[in-house]
């Protein structure tokens, strides 16, 4: 037991639980973060999975890391390089067909126009009113949500937030309330009439959402992946070189330097409270340590249904955080490649091999894919997004192999039948195999060795419970002041002292580093 309690304690050293413990630290607080496993970085990190392969083994792609955060921590500084890719997006559609995307919104206007010349003409218009939506996005992000019960601060916060949407003018409200209410497939049906350009923007929709691009809602987990920015660049995507541990690397060694203490292999088992009053928490090995504040990285479903006594709390918030939606009908795949894969559509190499590589030609094979998975729990044709960072970051794969990550979907995080995932994972991804290799024929026979991560891997190895990249579904209910439970939305607990700063608060999923900052604001305004 410590002879003096921590100022806090943060339970999971994911990325938003070392932004926090940074923030906290740099106001002379001694802050030590608890990670589980034997590496800090949680989702966000770069692991050898074939031997001489190394890759960004669960989230794998940089755009919605938060420039002040960047700025503010330091990261440039502690090592962190960021590069662009050299196109958004590269969608086969069959032999012959394909679609580019990027790098400049003239160039895919140029590729839509081979399908529909009035997609294209309308491309900018599109682009227009999304950005213009994006941006009140960004503004919202470091901002703490107004606490619906709250004090005369919340009351101000909702008053800022009305004011800045009354300054958006009529066309952009009711765009406003599309991206909320309607799905992301009724929308671009509305926009466009190619099934190529609705694919491109309709895969945004159902990436980590288990879900049709028919799903309503579905439309603003695509903005939830437009807003971020890469070197300045709004909405553009890129790669941390050295992978996505590179991010929480740089952000280890910045909270070194501010002295926070990390420990790893410290897995909590339970969060201590006295009369309603956190008072540290007790680690799998019995060790206590005890700490005026605990902040939890952690999904919320883990932290108030596995860490915390129910009888410390609320029936009803017990209630209510059991039905706290986990679900990202997700399986993830690295891959060790002899050789770049080569399109039918088109073989030779070049910045395609750079993009986001989608294979889903159209918003019906995604809605078949929704409902493969909901009756026979995986999609027959499935939805994937392959990534080749080792075509910008030759520090991952031996020279001339490659490196692929597979995003896959969709998948049921619970299997029907009975049927186990420990069983089913290598069949499944003999199936992503199979998929990438229709499209890409030498592909199966240029692969020297695979990583295969189930949900249910997902969840046992990184606490994303359901698979749940998003640490909670970016459903209505479960967004702004309600995520992840109004009266909790602005980064306190129910219990005195029990912070969150995950993704499971506002602004959700992604490697932003938003909730860390924004919690570490709230939690040095109680002290």
């Amino acid at each position: 037991m410590n002879s003096k309690p921590y100022d806090a304690v943060i339970i999971g050293g994911g990325h938003n639980g070392l932004v926090c413990a940074c923030y906290l630290a740099a106001a002379g607080w001694k802050v030590r973060v608890l990670e589980r496993r034997g590496i800090v970085g949680g989702a966000a990190v770069t692991e050898t999975f074939h031997p001489g392969f190394r890759n960004s083994v669960a989230s794998y792609t940089v755009s919605l890391l938060n420039p002040k955060v960047i700025r503010d921590l330091r990261l440039e500084e502690n090592g962190l390089r960021i590069v662009e890719r050299p196109m958004s997006n590269f969608l086969p559609l069959n032999d012959r067909e394909y679609l580019k995307a990027g790098p400049t919104e003239r160039d895919t206007q140029a590729e839509v126009a081979k399908f529909s010349k009035r997609d294209a003409e309308r491309l900018p218009e599109y682009n227009r009113h999304l950005d213009i939506i994006a941006d009140v996005l960004r503004e919202l992000v470091l901002e703490t949500p107004p606490n619906v019960g709250g004090g005369l601060s919340d009351v101000l916060a909702a008053l800022w937030l009305g004011n800045r949407l009354r300054r958006l003018d009529m066309s952009a409200r009711r765009d406003l309330l599309d991206l909320f209410a309607k799905s992301a497939g009724d929308m671009l049906d509305a926009w466009f009439e190619s099934a190529p350009i609705k694919a491109l923007f309709g895969f945004d929709s159902v990436v980590g959402n288990y879900a049709s691009p028919y799903t309503p809602g579905s439309a603003y987990v695509l903005l939830h992946h437009v807003f971020g920015e890469v070197n300045g660049r709004k909405g553009a995507w890129g790669h941390a070189i050295g992978g996505m541990g590179a991010i929480t690397q740089a952000m280890a060694s910045e909270a070194v330097k501010r002295g926070v203490e990390i420990s790893v292999n410290a897995e909590v088992r339970k969060v201590n409270v006295v009369n309603g009053r956190v008072t540290g928490v007790t680690l799998a090995d019995g060790t206590v340590v005890d700490a005026k504040r605990v902040v939890s990285n952690l999904n919320p479903k883990l932290l108030f249904l596995k860490l915390v006594d129910a009888s410390d709390l609320d029936e009803e918030f017990v209630r209510r955080m059991r039905g706290w939606k986990c679900a990202s009908g997700t399986f993830r795949m690295n891959v060790a490649l002899s050789e770049l894969p080569r399109f039918s559509c088109l073989p030779d190499e070049g910045p395609h091999h750079g993009a986001g590589i989608i294979i889903a030609p159209s918003l019906q094979y995604m809605d078949r894919a929704f409902i493969d998975a909901k009756r026979d729990g995986v999609s027959r044709e499935p939805i994937v997004e392959m990534l080749i960072p080792s075509t910008l970051d030759d520090s991952l794969a031996p020279p001339g192999r490659h490196v692929a990550s597979l995003f896959c979907q969709h998948v049921a995080p619970e299997l029907p039948d009975g049927r186990s995932w420990d069983e089913e994972r290598d069949r499944v991804a003999q199936l992503m195999i199979d998929t990438v290799t229709r499209y890409a024929p030498n592909f199966r026979d240029s692969v020297l060795g695979y990583e295969a991560l189930s949900p249910l891997d997902l969840e046992r190895r990184f606490g994303l419970v359901g698979g749940d990249i998003f640490h909670g579904a970016l459903s209505l209910d479960q967004l702004y002041s309600a995520r992840p439970m109004l009266g909790h939305g602005n980064y306190r607990g129910p219990l005195q002292g029990l912070y969150m700063c995950g993704s499971g608060t506002h602004p959700g999923g992604g490697v932003t580093g938003a909730p860390g900052h924004n919690a570490a604001r709230e939690i040095l305004k109680d002290a």
